[in-house]
């Protein structure tokens, strides 16, 4: 499912239009246009996590890949040898992990 149809399902549930999505997450309105009308190759990461955060989803959630799995997160920390990860570290990395898997998603 594409993050266009993921952001139109999650407006329909809320019952909300585009501009209230734009005020409620605080991406600006010409941001959220620009996602429908010309996709989401260029999104930033922090656009998608204010609309994740906006809507109470991960970020997995709203590419569309189900729940995200934070064993995964340890398995990569545990590949950096010597290196302690705080937790807020190893959100970051999970964080970046499926902002990568949705670019490669919608380069498919």
């Amino acid at each position: 499912m594409s993050l266009t149809v993921k952001l139109t399902d999650l407006m329909t549930e809320r019952g909300i239009n585009r501009s209230e999505l734009a005020k409620g997450s605080g991406v600006p309105y010409t941001t959220i246009v620009a996602l429908f009308d010309k996709g989401a190759d260029n999104i930033k990461l922090s656009t998608l996590r204010k609309l994740a955060d906006y809507f109470g989803v991960t970020l997995d959630d709203l590419a569309g890949h189900g729940e995200s799995n934070q064993q995964d997160t340890h398995t990569i920390a545990a590949h950096h040898d010597g290196e302690d990860w705080t937790d807020d570290e190893l959100e970051e990395i999970e964080r970046f992990k499926e902002f990568v898997k949705l670019k490669r998603k919608q380069q498919e």
